[in-house]
């Protein structure tokens, strides 16, 4: 592969990478190719986010490279996360929601191997919303965040304590997580949750 492509490769890796992040020997793993030319194109690959003053940018934490977002454009993303537009959850913070609500404490892996895809930003979202939050770290390779319910979570449902969820046992026979998450919620606090009610069922929408 060219360098031009590299970059391109690697770019994606590290949006797919999410929080974890990547090493430059991890990398190299992956694209097949010496540590040294992995570590020219992603230090290529971030002079070009800054030269085109692009909204994201490649940061370096703990010796993993990771894709973040600029400082200076918080206050934007704060009106986003907390606009009465964005109120109601989406079915796929929902289907997120749930999973962390019966498997906590969660990894954002075993979330995503739960849903079949990529749930960075439905975990964001309820985590601006203080639906979840960072309980620990799981004793794997890179100590990935575990994820657990909020006091916030509790209150949204009107529930004392995690013990009055409904019993998870009756959705063992399901045949989508998506009806699953459906029922689970209409259950809660009498909430009678549609999909229109969630904004639609769009892959990872938030």
């Amino acid at each position: 592969m060219n360098f031009l492509e590299l970059k391109s490769i690697i770019e994606g890796l590290l949006f797919m990478a999410g929080e974890e992040g990547l090493s430059t020997k991890h990398i190299a793993e992956i694209t097949e190719q010496r540590v040294e030319v992995v570590e020219e194109a992603v230090q290529d690959l971030k002079g070009d986010f800054e030269r085109n003053k692009r909204g994201i940018q490649v940061l370096v934490i703990a010796g993993m490279y990771h894709l973040a977002t600029l400082p200076e454009h918080v206050p934007y993303f704060e009106k986003m996360a907390y606009s009465p537009a964005r109120a109601s959850l989406s079915q796929a913070a929902l289907e997120t929601l749930s999973i962390v609500a019966y498997r906590q404490p969660i990894t954002r892996v075993e979330i995503e191997e739960v849903r079949g895809v990529k749930s960075d930003r439905a975990i964001q979202t309820l985590v601006n919303k203080d639906l979840i939050e960072e309980v620990g770290r799981a004793e794997a390779i890179g100590r990935p965040i575990l994820y657990g319910t909020t006091k916030a979570f509790l209150d949204y449902f009107a529930l004392s304590s995690l013990e009055e969820l409904p019993e998870a046992a009756q959705f063992e026979q399901t045949d989508g997580l998506e009806e699953e998450t459906q029922l689970l919620f209409a259950k809660l606090d009498g909430r009678q949750l549609t999909i229109e009610d969630v904004g639609g069922n769009q892959e990872d929408a938030d």
